[in-house]
């Protein structure tokens, strides 16, 4: 005899079935999408995966236009640019995706009103 009581231990294992059906429906329950908080994670997880790739390139492109034969305003708005997208991934982080969608916005217009001096 183990020294275990009746209740701790079961023959047929229903406790222990039990328990796992109840943390598959925990699962789903996280995953529904009509549940709100699901939506403002992905929305949460898209403004900082878009700022974080916009910020990347947005550098890249700096990095590339230095080197070549841009003038300096080109590399400049490319950078800053990429700076607002790198903040907008951070306000994204923080839950402000309304704000950070916005900010992302202006650091693409950044970026683009710097490659019209190209």
């Amino acid at each position: 005899m183990s020294g275990r009581g009746d209740s701790e231990i079961s023959e047929t294992g229903e406790e222990q079935h039990a328990e796992s059906a109840q943390d598959v429906e925990d699962v789903e329950d996280l995953e529904d999408p009509d549940d709100p908080e699901y939506v403002a994670r992905r929305a949460r997880w898209t403004a900082v995966g878009s700022g974080a790739l916009l910020a990347l390139a947005g550098l890249a492109a700096a990095v590339l236009r230095v080197t070549g034969s841009a003038p300096a305003l080109v590399p400049a708005a490319y950078a800053f640019g990429a700076g607002f997208c790198a903040f907008a991934a951070f306000l994204g982080s923080r839950g402000r995706t309304r704000r950070a969608l916005w900010v992302l916005v202006a650091g693409v217009m950044v970026m683009a009103l710097g490659d019209q001096f190209d």
